[in-house]
């Protein structure tokens, strides 16, 4: 699939660029792509995310990443029970996101599943709000939506109503949807 060439592409650019390695056609060149699985883009994105686990400690990346894990759990407007634990057990066994405690973490993921739950369009619109809050500092951004991606993708698939919420996240946070291949 291209879209999927185009977001390995475009995480080999960003871990290149987050070791401060750049190839002479930068991020995102076509044909730079080795045809990998599904699996092996959420582990670029994973280890790209690692990669800057020193600098992903603000508060700002902690709720924004909480408010986006919920908006991809819930994208397709509902989330059941099984769907509920399984992100929280992928949020809570992520290497960036062991940053934080434990308990912040699921109480904010929590805090806005229950909002969706309750009110879908208004819970998205304050998760929205939430994530957009990490727009001042574009390495957090960019992290936001890879955390996104990288539980998105945790099933080998990215599911259409889950990009659209990651293309409504890149717009909140001021970063171009096809930077991620949206």
């Amino acid at each position: 699939m291209a879209m999927w060439d185009r977001i390995k592409d475009q995480a080999r650019g960003l871990q290149q660029q987050s070791q401060g390695v750049r190839g002479p056609g930068g991020h995102g060149r076509p044909g730079g792509s080795s045809g990998g699985s599904r699996a092996q883009l959420v582990t670029t994105l994973k280890s790209q995310l690692t990669s800057l686990k020193a600098e992903l400690k603000s508060g700002a990346y902690r709720d924004a990443s909480m408010a986006m894990c919920a908006l991809v759990a819930a994208a397709d407007g509902h989330v059941d029970p099984a769907e509920r634990q399984h992100v929280e057990s992928l949020i809570l066994s992520n290497d960036v996101l062991q940053n934080f405690p434990a308990e912040q973490l699921r109480q904010r993921f929590t805090k806005h599943v229950d909002q969706l739950a309750l009110n879908f369009q208004q819970g998205k619109n304050e998760a929205l709000q939430e994530v957009a809050k990490a727009a001042k500092k574009p390495a957090e951004a960019r992290a936001v939506i890879q955390t996104g991606f990288v539980v998105a993708g945790a099933d080998g698939y990215v599911a259409p109503a889950e990009e659209q919420v990651l293309r409504e996240a890149c717009s909140v946070l001021g970063l171009s949807p096809g930077e991620f291949g949206l």
